[in-house]
């Protein structure tokens, strides 16, 4: 089977490298790290064993900071190392944990390759981070007798009904995993369906409501305010954004600053992929508005602006301080069909958080915020103006909604010990 797969691998990539080098080109993407993707994978202590985890990209990379604290405590012996697949997660594995940890890329999923990676780095566990299993991976670390583990695991509808097509196939690969660590009930069935062990499959709570700080001040913000000109006005934070949904924001922020009760609104916008700062620029400039880009301001390539109605967020890291000096939230990548964004940050900070309809990628959290009216969800650009002006009209209402929010997080944390213990004894039972 590991044949056939590499000859689909080496197919793929050729088709796919014309769209490579232009990424590599257009978009400065994928430029580093072949040497690790080729497997050529090194580790800070090389003696004894270590825990390999991988998280796909920034989202992943976050979701893994609590887990990867407990176990650098849990398992002191244990060296982590930690891979990333995207460049933007890999930059944001390198902020988080690159002092204390080895972070490199993902090595392609070819057999030799994987073959390398193992034997550089001789795992005593492999965790995988919500879903990303690669055939040949898994299949090296099950002829190693190298147990791997999903951790905070989700099967999104659309992966799911992917899996099914495939499921003879997909059965193979999810019963050699040793255990699957699943978010919600829904989810462990889901995994259970497509081919895990069921006595294997355990719901232990989603990772990010414990990686989501419960905190009305995040460092740096003080700092960024003052750079931004940024003070008693309100502020409407729009995160994570995806394509054409900018142009429906500004459409909205255009109609309410329309009215005299909004006058001293603001607008940040902070698109998702730092490829799209210079679109995201321009039609912000094709809106009309005067604005400004944070990494001008950051960087000191300019001045501290006056009050702009419109500012760019066009910096990675920064997303959190944007959202503790809101005044409401709007979280990106939902009002198209996108699959949405994270929306336990802005919950967590006590903000009043509102997302579109196409939030799929997140349902549990979804459904668990609007059960107990911790977020608004709108439906379209309509709906959105008519929420954003009741919730700047009636601050009393906003502040219920932010309220209930941040309860929401605060009773579902605890994800991270109960997925410990679960590692541990696996662990334990192979020593």
């Amino acid at each position: 089977m590991r044949f056939v797969l590499d000859l689909l691998y080496l197919l793929a990539a050729v088709a796919y490298s014309p769209w490579v080098i232009y990424r590599a080109i257009r978009h400065n993407r994928y430029r580093t790290g072949w040497a690790q993707r080729f497997g050529k994978v090194m580790r800070k202590d090389p003696g004894g064993k270590c825990i390999w985890l991988h998280a796909v990209s920034v989202g992943e990379v976050n979701a893994a900071k609590s887990i990867i604290e407990e176990l650098s405590s849990r398992f002191a012996d244990l060296e982590i190392v930690i891979s990333t697949t995207t460049d933007t997660g890999f930059a944001r594995a390198s902020v988080l944990f690159g002092e204390n940890h080895q972070v490199f890329h993902f090595p392609l999923d070819f057999s030799w390759v994987m073959r390398r990676a193992f034997g550089h780095l001789r795992p005593a566990v492999c965790l995988l981070m919500e879903l990303e299993v690669w055939p040949n991976f898994v299949s090296t670390a099950h002829r190693l007798n190298v147990p791997v583990v999903v951790v905070n695991g989700r099967i999104s509808d659309k992966s799911f009904s992917g899996y099914k097509r495939i499921r003879p196939f997909a059965g193979t690969i999810f019963r050699k995993i040793a255990l699957v660590l699943a978010q919600t009930d829904e989810y462990a069935l889901r995994f259970r369906e497509i081919g895990a062990v069921a006595e294997q499959v355990v719901v232990t709570g989603s990772l990010k409501y414990d990686t989501a700080q419960v905190t009305d001040k995040v460092d740096g913000t003080d700092a960024l305010a003052a750079q931004l000109n940024i003070g008693n006005e309100r502020l409407w934070v729009v995160g994570a954004t995806g394509p054409d949904e900018e142009r429906i924001i500004l459409d909205v922020f255009a109609r309410l600053t329309e009215s005299d009760q909004f006058e001293d609104l603001r607008l940040v916008i902070v698109p998702r992929k730092p490829e799209r700062f210079d679109e995201v620029a321009q039609t912000i400039t094709n809106a009309g508005f005067d604005f400004v880009r944070y990494s001008s301001v950051k960087n000191g390539d300019a001045e501290s602006p006056e009050k702009v109605p419109v500012i760019l967020g066009d910096t990675m890291g920064d997303l959190r301080k944007f959202y503790c000096l809101s005044t409401i939230i709007f979280v990106g990548r939902s009002l198209v069909p996108m699959g949405g964004s994270d929306m336990m940050e802005a919950a967590a900070l006590g903000k009043c958080t509102i997302f579109g309809p196409h939030a799929f990628n997140f349902t549990q959290t979804v459904d668990v915020l609007l059960a107990d009216n911790g977020a608004i969800m709108v439906n379209d650009e309509q709906e959105l103006f008519e929420t954003m002006s009741k919730c700047l009209l009636e601050p009393d209402f906003a502040r219920e909604i932010a309220k209930n929010g941040r309860e929401v997080i605060k009773r579902n944390q605890g994800a991270t010990g109960r997925s410990i213990e679960q590692i541990a004894r696996l662990l334990h039972a192979r020593s």
